[in-house]
């Protein structure tokens, strides 16, 4: 690796690993089409607290606007455990789909 690249990988901010990664794929209720989102889980989610200042949930909310119809905004709430696993989601405006879906093959 030349003494340019070393510098460069340091001095670059790290994206997220994969498993820091959370896709969702929603489909527009009013024109059905087919979004997808990327989460970072370290740093999108909002954690909420106890009394005694432990995580007890994250909550993340976001507003998808699709690009090619009729830009319906698509709102999205998903609830995390502590680890940051889903334990709830809801939307409003669309549906949610699986990648298989998103992708077109089912």
């Amino acid at each position: 690796m030349s003494f340019f690249k070393k510098i460069a990988s340091v001095l670059s901010p790290k994206g997220a690993e994969e498993g820091d990664v959370l896709w969702v794929y929603v489909c527009c209720d009013k024109c059905g089409e087919k979004i997808k989102t990327r989460i970072d889980l370290r740093h999108d989610p909002t954690p909420n607290y106890s009394d005694e200042g432990r995580v007890t949930d994250y909550v993340l909310r976001k507003v998808l606007i699709g690009s090619q119809r009729c830009f319906e905004p698509i709102e999205v709430k998903l609830t995390f455990d502590p680890q940051r696993r889903v334990i709830s989601r809801e939307i409003t405006g669309g549906q949610f789909i699986s990648k298989e879906e998103y992708e077109g093959v089912e």
